[in-house]
């Protein structure tokens, strides 16, 4: 049966969401030729200069999960089993999939294979479903249904999945876009309880967690949350005085094994939709800050529905796709699963390349018609299953995420050490018309000049073109391409040293911290060295001969990344630990006190209140306070109560005519308000300092 022509989920666009930032990537006039895989081609231009690209194979971001590479499978689609598409799914190393789909998760009934007000199709139970899942050998994701069941309902999935059948499904959602309920005035979710509120939600977490556990103690059972700048991120109800995140994490802190986010950041053309993804780092980061601050730091975190909503079906969409892929996992998500497998077309449009879009959020074509336009025959696959497809060429489960970074905006990088000692790099040319030269510098790894493996997937192409190469420092992107290089190491310039584990901070004040570690093995280490991830460089800032290392000196108020590293006899680097987050408090006994307080937000935007207290034992009058955004895309829009002027990220607040004096030893207080504009990401500043000094800050 077709599917239907409007997807069966709320229609993303109707859904309130953060304000986009607006990337600057031009339009350019297409070049006539083309080259022999049906890409247009553009030469680079002579005069233009070459992007530079860095990879830092010492600065490591993580390995990269079994599930990395997911997708969702949805009830209503009568093909999600049909042998091709398990043969598409496995060749394209999909490792996680998710089921039964969105938001029929929390309407559908896996007993009886029904979803009382949503069609269901023959075939989509969930041993089909299961069946697909083991041929591919993926993982499942599977969504526990909230809005309409119940904990006892949840259980008994468990046992005859786990006990039953022997499935080993680990990983449970409980239920999908809770937020959507029409708690906070909109309603695409599915939820029958008498109290929608995010403390409702997160007590019910914790039953249906104790009620799934009770029959296999091995499952994981993950909560819902908002991702930060998009809503209801900062959004409450009447009476409420915190949003969803800062009402759910603490709840479920202890209860939950991980969490769940979404991710539709939209744009109004191409262009824009494809400077969404370097938002998404400074959001997750935002993320762990607040499951951190709420007791449930070191919770993993999945994406489980991710799309543009924008030129689903054509090269923009999987330029995004690849790029979001890899942002998330160096990021720390353990599963991405993008939306969906089939979904049908809705609206005839057209790509800046040309091409003709369906508005059709699958990776494979449906083979249905909107009027007389009709999709490519049924399960053709869209560029964005060949994003998915171009991520396995990137990199494997078990291989190491590592640092790179690019000098233009046109051009991303991400880059994997492989467990098998060769280096690929991933460089997206976001472009439409342009063909872009690209010069590659490497740290921590030395190529072998004499053979490169280059696949690249051009615009409007049919398939991954894959060549040999000599050569590991120069190569030209077609335009709108995703294009992965892999070198060999040269003979000789590794270490035989494994990369240390283990690492984690056991000490932090507000200038100095600790880090313990595991040693490495395959030879002996003559010292363990720590670097902090600055850019695409690595600063050593403290070493040792095996045991812990304390880093000194450090800014108050700081976030830092660090691996460890070992160094063998020979002087030569082992692969790096995985990343450990230090934060740095603030000095406890500062003369001055800062308190900062978000008191509501609406995603692209919110207000904070500012209480200042000299501890000191002198009185101030005049007071200037300083601090600075952490975020590129915070501004100040409005103030009261103090006068606050902006310089880039740095801000400055001074009295106005009534409030400029400050009592020593605390004697009184004084407050202020601002209205902050954000895209993307806004975490709350963290070193205040009044007149100079540095407060301490709560």
């Amino acid at each position: 049966m077709h599917l239907p022509s409007v997807r069966p989920r709320p229609p993303r666009r109707a859904r309130p969401r953060a304000a986009l930032v607006t990337a600057a990537l031009a339009g350019f006039a297409l070049v006539a030729s083309v080259a022999a895989g049906g890409a247009p081609h553009a030469s680079a231009d002579p005069g233009a200069a070459a992007v530079d690209v860095t990879v830092n194979a010492a600065e490591g971001l993580g390995t990269i999960p079994a599930t990395a590479y997911g997708l969702n499978s949805a009830v209503w689609d009568a093909q999600m089993n049909a042998p091709d598409v398990q043969d598409l799914l496995q060749s394209a190393h999909i490792g996680a999939l998710r089921y039964p789909g969105g938001s029929y998760g929390d309407i559908y009934h896996w007993q009886d294979n029904t979803a009382p007000g949503g069609y269901v199709a023959p075939g989509t139970g969930f041993d089909a479903f299961m069946g697909t899942v083991r041929k591919i050998g993926a993982q499942p994701i599977l969504i526990a249904d909230y809005g309409s069941g119940t904990p006892q309902e949840a259980a008994d999935w468990v046992r005859y999945a786990n006990v039953t059948k022997g499935y080993g499904a680990k990983l449970w959602e409980v239920g999908n876009e809770l937020y959507g309920n029409g708690h906070y005035g909109s309603g695409w979710e599915h939820d029958d309880h008498a109290d929608t509120s995010p403390a409702a939600y997160a007590r019910h977490v914790g039953e249906y967690a104790a009620a799934m556990k009770a029959v296999d103690p091995s499952v994981k059972v993950g909560a819902v949350l908002t991702l930060p700048g998009n809503w209801p991120d900062g959004v409450m109800a009447a009476g409420e005085s915190a949003d969803w995140n800062h009402t759910v994490i603490p709840l479920i802190a202890g209860k939950a094994d991980f969490v769940i986010v979404h991710w539709y950041p939209g744009g109004s053309d191409a262009a824009q939709m494809l400077g969404e993804p370097s938002q998404l780092s400074g959001e997750m980061a935002q993320l762990r800050d607040e499951l951190d601050a709420a007791g449930a730091a070191g919770t993993p975190v999945a994406l489980t529905e991710v799309n543009s909503e924008v030129d689903e079906d054509t090269q923009p969409n999987a330029l995004f796709g690849a790029d979001v892929y890899a942002t998330a996992l160096e990021s720390g998500a353990f599963t991405v699963d993008w939306w969906d497998t089939h979904n049908g077309p809705q609206s005839i449009g057209t790509a800046p390349d040309g091409a003709t879009d369906y508005d059709d959020y699958g990776i494979l074509s449906s083979g249905t018609c909107v009027g007389s336009v009709c999709e490519p025959p049924l399960d053709t696959p869209f560029p964005t299953y060949f994003a998915i497809k171009m991520m396995s060429e990137l990199g494997r489960p078990g291989d190491q995420l590592v640092g790179a970074g690019t000098s233009s905006p046109l051009v991303s990088a991400h880059a994997v050490h492989q467990a098998d000692g060769d280096l690929s790099v991933l460089l997206i040319n976001k472009d439409p018309a342009a063909a872009r030269q690209v010069a590659l510098h490497y740290a921590g790894f030395t190529p072998d000049p004499a053979s490169a493996t280059v696949a690249t997937f051009a615009d409007l192409a049919t398939s991954i073109a894959t060549t040999t190469s000599a050569g590991a420092t120069g190569w030209t992107l077609p335009p709108y391409s995703l294009t992965t290089v892999t070198l060999h190491p040269a003979s000789g310039t590794g270490s035989a040293l494994s990369a240390p584990t283990a690492v984690a901070v056991t000490a932090a004040t507000d200038t100095t911290a600790t880090v313990a570690f595991a040693p490495s093995t395959g030879g002996a280490a003559t010292r363990y060295e720590v670097y902090r991830q600055y850019g695409t460089t690595s600063e050593l800032l403290g070493s040792s001969t095996g045991g812990p290392v304390t880093v000194r000196n450090l800014t108050p108020g700081t976030t830092y990344t660090w691996n460890v590293l070992a160094r063998d006899a020979n002087g030569r680097l082992s692969r790096p630990s995985d990343p450990v987050t230090v934060r740095t408090g603030t000095p406890a006994n500062a003369p001055c006190r800062v308190s900062f307080q978000t008191t509501a937000g609406w995603g692209n935007g919110y207000n904070a209140n500012v209480t200042l207290t000299d501890t000191g034992p002198a009185p101030i009058t005049g007071w200037t306070l300083a601090f600075r955004f952490p975020s590129a895309g915070e501004t100040v829009s409005g103030f009261w109560n103090a006068e606050v002027t902006q310089h880039g990220q740095d801000v400055v607040a001074t009295p106005v005519d009534w409030n400029g004096e400050l009592a020593a030893n605390g004697g009184n207080s004084v407050s202020f308000g601002f209205t902050g504009a954000n895209s993307g990401a806004y975490p709350p500043p963290t070193v205040f300092t009044l007149n100079g000094s540095v407060c301490t800050t709560t």
